[in-house]
């Protein structure tokens, strides 16, 4: 039996609006380097780190094919793309990594108080 795969092409986007578009078969360990700032130049330089919008596919080709249409529009028609689905530009993994986030936060207030 052949396992079946999942893609996504999704946007992840700045407060100040910046976009970066990609292509991955792992949504939620992608969006997690983005919020850690791991991979990508954008996401550290334009802090990308906000879910904007995403879409699933069975076939890589078809998720490469749609990253590939993204890219090539225009900044308006990514804009209207986003809010067809997110008006309000919605960080869509919100919720996602709270234990994540509970365990980074506890390990940055144990390390600033052994280093007083």
């Amino acid at each position: 039996m052949t396992k079946q795969h999942n893609y996504w092409t999704y946007i992840m986007a700045s407060l100040s609006r910046v976009m970066y578009v990609g292509v991955t078969n792992d949504l939620e360990r992608r969006v997690w380097e983005h919020k850690q700032k791991q991979g990508g130049v954008c996401t550290k330089r334009y802090n990308c780190t906000k879910l904007v919008w995403f879409e699933e596919f069975r076939e890589i080709r078809d998720a490469i094919a749609c990253e590939k249409r993204i890219k090539g529009l225009l900044r308006a028609r990514k804009i209207a793309l986003i809010e067809e689905k997110n008006q309000h530009w919605k960080d869509l993994s919100e919720g996602w990594y709270r234990e994540a986030e509970r365990k980074n936060e506890k390990n940055d207030r144990d390390s600033s108080l052994r280093s007083e």
